[in-house]
C-alpha cells in the first residue's frame, strides 16, 4: 500500500479529485490531508470526505515537527494540491523525487513566487498568450523550477477573461491531476 499526503492551502477541490480517485483502492491511501491556512475550505472538505486534516502554523513547518509527523505516517509521496509555501530542503531531502505540485500554467512560463492562482491567469491573458494549461512538475527547493512530469494545454482565446482560463485550467487539473499521480505512485509493471 503506498501512503500519500496532500498538502493544501485553498478550498481543496484538487485534493477531493485525488481522494474520489483512491477511494477504495487497495494499493494507494490518502493517509491525512496538511493544511496551513486555518480558514481553508479543505478543512470541511477532508471532514466531509473522512480523511484527517492537520492544520499547522510556519514555525511547527520550518523546525521540523511536520516533516517528523508526516514520516512518522509512514508517507511515500507528497502531494502539494494548492499548496501555496514553499517547500523546504529538509522535505525535499526527505523526500527526493516524491513530492509533486500542480501549476496552473505551462511552466516555465507564469511560475515563481507569487504565482498562484488568479495571478497566474491574469498574466496569461495580460501576455495575450494563446494557449495556457496544467504543468504537473516534481518539487525542490525553488518555487516551480522541479523537473516537469506532465503537461497539457488547451487554447486561450482573445475574449477569454482570466476567469474563463481558470475554469479552463481547472478542467484539466481535476482529469489529469489523479490519473498522473497513479502513474507516479504505481508504476505500470505493478
Amino acid at each position: 500500500m503506498k501512503n500519500l499526503v496532500l498538502f493544501a492551502s485553498g478550498s481543496g477541490s484538487n485534493a477531493e479529485k485525488i481522494i474520489e480517485h483512491f477511494k477504495g483502492s487497495d494499493q494507494v491511501q490518502i493517509t491525512n490531508i496538511y493544511c496551513n491556512n486555518p480558514t481553508a475550505g479543505i478543512i470541511q472538505r477532508a471532514e466531509r470526505l473522512g480523511v484527517p486534516c492537520r492544520v499547522f502554523d510556519r514555525e511547527s513547518y520550518k523546525n521540523g515537527t511536520v516533516l517528523k509527523e508526516v514520516q512518522s505516517l509512514r508517507t511515500d509521496w507528497i502531494i502539494l494540491a494548492g499548496f501555496l509555501w514553499l517547500i523546504p530542503a529538509d522535505f525535499v531531502k526527505a523526500f527526493p523525487q516524491r513530492i509533486v505540485n500542480i501549476h496552473p500554467a505551462l511552466l516555465p512560463k507564469f511560475g515563481g513566487k507569487g504565482m498562484y492562482g488568479h495571478f497566474v491567469h491574469e498574466a496569461v491573458v495580460a501576455a495575450g498568450e494563446k494557449e495556457s494549461g496544467i504543468t504537473i512538475h516534481y518539487v525542490n527547493e525553488h518555487y516551480d523550477e522541479g523537473a516537469t512530469i506532465f503537461q497539457s494545454s488547451f487554447p486561450v482565446l482573445p475574449s477569454d477573461t482570466p476567469e474563463d482560463v481558470a475554469k479552463k485550467g481547472q478542467v484539466l487539473e481535476h482529469r489529469d491531476f489523479p490519473r498522473v499521480i497513479e502513474s507516479l505512485v504505481l508504476p505500470a509493471s505493478s
